[in-house]
């Protein structure tokens, strides 16, 4: 006896003390299972669904793939699916008239069954505790293309990454395939993204090279059977750059020659290449305004190359240069007037805001300025703006946000969501964009609630009719419940009903208080009201409202946005100033250019307010100021006290390292909080509210403290130089 005991307690202490390193991400399936699955055909994306399920399907009852060309399952395309249980009750038909329609058939009753949502009882009962529900469910994704883009360059770095290097091993393609690249299309497929971007937009040209496009081959050749479709960030130049040209002008006959044999190469190679990503005269990347030829010119160009192979261009709206005129304004004024002008095969991507990825914007107004011209949102799944990978921060309210908006371009309910995805403007090219927070760390994100991000993405791409709830409580099941018949946290043995239950009870409040507030919290601790653009020079984790760097553009300072001065804050885009609310349509407009009925979550976007001035709470706009700061700092704390009963459910390494960042989000939160009220007092004259908490920073140490963004995690408190 005391012999197994001891072997019992060896075992348990193994057990308990495994590491989840979060590589599975969300799909985190019992293995050892022995399901029927029933499928006619065979195929590289079919074998994968069989597959899959064989491996993981637990659920008892016998699954049947079916392709199948059925008047219903047409009209949900080739991607879009039904699962149905007979009505016997004793198997479960997943159909599609494709084949990449039935694998996500497959990962939709895999996560169902993951999520704990096939049982008719409570959903705190295990599928074998309890009768599986009848399925009777019809899907097919709102957006033709959905999309990752990658800002990988080809050196390995991540341009505003937070999570190791690149997946993409130039260096050692094609001989050496690393297996998190199947990995990787395995990931997307589950959620339905069906697209991606290598490489960095601001690209170089040696990815078109022939030795590059043999490494993008083999990537292709990976992804294929998942449904992912490979595209490039091109440069511009590279008909000069690569090619040897003596100019890259799209209307130069040697030029389009050019492309044209470049095009065919890629198409040789990879049959199923999908197209170009164009970042154009932006930021100082080249582009067709360089030859005095428009974006049209220059996407039609391209859009013509493409077209024979059924390939797209996807033309990037953040353009931005040194002017006079309010930089919220710009793209809208250089693609307006282009409506109706762009080839159907070429598409506008736009980011959500008129600036860039802040933590809140209002609404590109460009959204409801292009009617004739395919237009799709593009999110930073990265955290840039929003305290990189240390910060914990749900952005599917934020896109929910935007995708919700109403542009009023056809009246009341021309939502963002249906000017892009081709319901109100009939366009049949659609596409949906996300900047990818995928690196080679293990756990693919950096930090561990950042996958939620990655896979609230593919699920608002697939369909944004979901709401930010149900998708994040589909993320914390996946992610945190125990996985049937292995043992539990502390025991050789399965976590009990009890605790079951309990743990649900957990999430359920993980959900509704600590991943749909946070994005909130984060507005509130580092620009609220409509503040934007306060961040630090060069790498945008801290803040900086006073930098002020000799010769750097204005727009590339933080006052240029705050405008902080004694007679108020805020950026003046009314009518009575840069006029960017006459962008949008009626009644929006009028209701952003009067400042007592603009929404105060952007009062200080759209208005240069006093003081003084009276807000909806009765208290006066510096008041609102110091308490959202302060509120968004209590909301950080809260967030800790949330995670702690997760100790006993979850391994410890990585309760630990969300425990460890939470720390660091609360730290910075106060960092935030004391540098940017100290720094506004210094023209509000006015006290902080002598009920809040007080700072615990002087303002000398903080504008004198510059951080290494090589250690980026760990500011130093006291702030020594």
């Amino acid at each position: 006896m005391r012999i197994i005991s001891i072997l019992t307690f060896i075992l348990s202490f193994c057990l308990s003390s495994r590491a989840e390193d979060g590589s599975a991400l969300w799909l985190r399936y019992a293995t050892g299972t022995k399901a029927e699955i029933n499928c006619r055909k065979q195929s590289p994306t079919l074998n994968i669904a069989v597959s899959e399920l064989q491996k993981y399907w637990k659920g008892g009852l016998p699954v049947t793939l079916e392709v199948n060309a059925t008047k219903e399952l047409r009209a949900l395309g080739n991607e879009g699916y039904t699962i149905r249980t007979s009505a016997d009750g004793k198997q479960i038909t997943i159909a599609s008239s494709g084949e990449q329609g039935v694998l996500y058939g497959a990962y939709h009753l895999l996560r169902l069954q993951a999520a704990e949502q096939l049982s008719e009882s409570n959903s705190s009962a295990t599928n074998s505790d309890s009768k599986l529900r009848v399925l009777n469910i019809s899907e097919k994704p709102d957006y033709r293309i959905r999309i990752l883009n990658h800002w990988d360059n080809l050196d390995g770095t991540i341009e505003r990454g937070y999570a190791g290097h690149s997946l993409w091993k130039w260096e050692e393609l094609p001989a050496v395939v690393s297996p998190r690249y199947e990995a990787y299309a395995r990931a997307n497929a589950s959620i339905g993204i069906n697209a991606t971007v290598l490489n960095n937009v601001n690209a170089s040209p040696k990815i078109l090279s022939d030795e590059y496009l043999q490494k993008v081959k083999v990537l292709a050749d990976i992804f294929r059977p998942y449904g992912l479709k490979v595209y490039l960030s091109i440069n511009f130049s590279s008909p000069a750059a690569l090619g040897g040209l003596p100019t890259s002008d799209p209307l130069n006959k040697e030029v389009i020659a050019w492309w044209k044999k470049k095009t065919k190469e890629v198409y040789s190679l990879i049959p199923d290449f999908g197209g170009f990503l164009v970042k154009a005269n932006s930021e100082g990347q080249p582009g067709p305004c360089d030859y005095g030829r428009t974006h049209a010119e220059g996407a039609n160009m391209l859009a013509d190359v493409l077209k024979p192979y059924r390939g797209i261009v996807m033309w990037r709206a953040f353009v931005y240069s040194p002017t006079d005129s309010d930089r919220a304004k710009q793209a809208y004024l250089e693609f307006e007037p282009l409506d109706g002008k762009f080839r159907d095969n070429v598409i506008v991507q736009i980011k959500n805001g008129p600036i860039d990825f802040q933590p809140r914007e209002p609404f590109s107004a460009l959204f409801g300025a292009m009617k004739k011209t395919p237009v799709m949102p593009e999110f930073q799944i990265t955290q840039e703006y929003l305290g990189f990978s240390n910060h914990l921060a749900f952005l599917a309210p934020m896109w929910k946000e935007c995708l919700d908006s109403d542009t009023y371009v056809q009246g009341a309910g021309s939502t963002i969501a249906r000017v892009t995805d081709g319901s109100l403007f009939a366009h049949p090219l659609t596409a949906i964009a996300g900047v990818t927070n995928i690196g080679d760390d293990i756990n693919w994100c950096g930090h561990p609630f950042a996958q939620a991000n990655w896979y609230a993405f593919g699920r608002l791409a697939w369909k944004h009719s979901l709401s930010s709830e149900e998708i994040g409580e589909e993320w914390l099941k996946q992610t945190f419940l125990p996985i049937a018949g292995q043992p539990s946290r502390n025991s050789v043995n399965e976590i009990s009903q009890k605790e079951r239950q309990q743990l649900h009870s957990q999430l359920s409040l993980l959900n509704s208080q600590l991943l749909q507030e946070s994005r909130e919290a984060v507005v509130d601790y580092m620009m609220p009201l409509g503040l934007h653009h306060i961040f630090a020079w060069g790498h945008h984790y801290g803040p900086e409202p006073w930098c002020d760097i000799p010769g750097a553009r204005p727009d590339w300072m933080p006052s240029y946005y705050h405008r902080a001065d004694d007679g108020g804050i805020g950026f003046d885009r009314s009518s009575k100033g840069s006029n960017a609310t006459a962008q949008y349509h009626s009644p929006l407009c009028e209701q952003l250019d009067n400042v007592d009925t603009c929404p105060e979550n952007l009062l200080l976007w759209f208005h240069h307010v006093p003081w003084n001035h009276r807000m909806k709470s009765g208290r006066t706009l510096w008041a609102e100021l110091c308490y959202a700061y302060d509120r968004g700092v209590q909301e950080t704390r809260n967030f800790q006290k949330l995670w702690a009963p997760m100790e006993k459910y979850i391994d410890p390494e990585r309760f630990r390292d969300v425990q460890h960042r939470l720390k660091i989000q609360t730290r910075d939160a106060v960092w935030w909080k004391d540098a940017c009220l100290l720094y506004f007092q210094q023209f509000s004259k006015q006290p902080i509210p002598y009920e809040l908490e007080r700072p615990v920073h002087e303002l000398k140490d903080m504008m004198e403290y510059k951080l290494n963004i090589t250690n980026f995690e760990c500011p130093p408190y006291g702030f020594t130089r």
